[in-house]
């Protein structure tokens, strides 16, 4: 799990993905009604390494906060495109791992299959965990689209040339679209569904939503001497 998590070079990465990405289960279905759903987030301090990555975990029908768990540490590997996960995984592992409550489906803030190298945060989050994932970004990493009607739930294809890696959603209308991409166990249809379900009133997912103020407030209770 170690070496999965915390490679050192950029060689051990690339062959970590390598050897995870056949397992990924692009087919799903993926629950239709999950119970819990858990929010992944993580912000980074304005100057040097640290960073807080927050789990938050949501009654699905009323989407009321279950539970919540934040890390603390450190940026775990450089910034290299197509490698960026490598810096955020082991303080979100630690966070997955202070939960009480069994999420029945993760939504991280960021992409699945919609990635460079086909294998995104969602997808490496959800290979470890062997949990349902989906990938929620707010900017695409890669592809070509076309804007989506106006109407909430409209969508298109968004393709990295003739591969369909995922859907620009919109989740309100007239507002900028999201970006949905599979992560494992889960088919596109029920992911956008998904997406749907957790945005009644704004364009993020509310798990994403409650992710976010969590580990923005983490890292604003750290002493300015640990921000360094």
């Amino acid at each position: 799990m170690t070496s999965a998590v915390c490679p050192e070079t950029v060689a051990e990465a690339e062959a970590v993905q390598d050897r995870l990405r056949p397992l990924v289960d692009l087919v799903g279905p993926g629950p239709a009604r999950p119970r819990t759903i858990a929010g992944l987030d993580v912000a980074y301090a304005e100057r040097g390494d640290r960073l807080a990555a927050a789990v938050t975990v949501l009654d699905a029908g009323t989407l009321a906060v279950v539970e919540t768990a934040v890390a603390v540490g450190r940026a775990a590997f450089p910034y290299v495109p197509g490698l960026f996960a490598f810096r955020e995984l082991p303080a979100l592992m630690e966070a997955l791992g202070q939960l009480t409550t069994a999420p029945e489906l993760l939504v991280c803030d960021g992409h699945g299959l919609a990635h460079p190298r086909r294998f995104g945060l969602a997808c490496h989050l959800g290979v470890l965990t062997g949990l349902p994932a989906i990938g929620v970004g707010k900017t695409p990493l890669l592809g070509t689209w076309e804007a989506p009607a106006a109407t909430r739930g409209s969508w298109s294809p968004l393709r990295d040339g003739t591969e369909t890696v995922g859907r620009v959603l919109r989740t309100r209308d007239g507002v900028k679209p999201v970006f949905v991409s599979v992560g494992h166990r889960m088919d596109l249809d029920n992911a956008c569904a998904q997406v749907l379900a957790l945005t009644p009133r704004y364009r993020l997912p509310e798990s994403t939503r409650q992710a976010d103020r969590l580990c923005r407030g983490a890292l604003g209770r750290l002493p300015a001497s640990d921000l360094e």
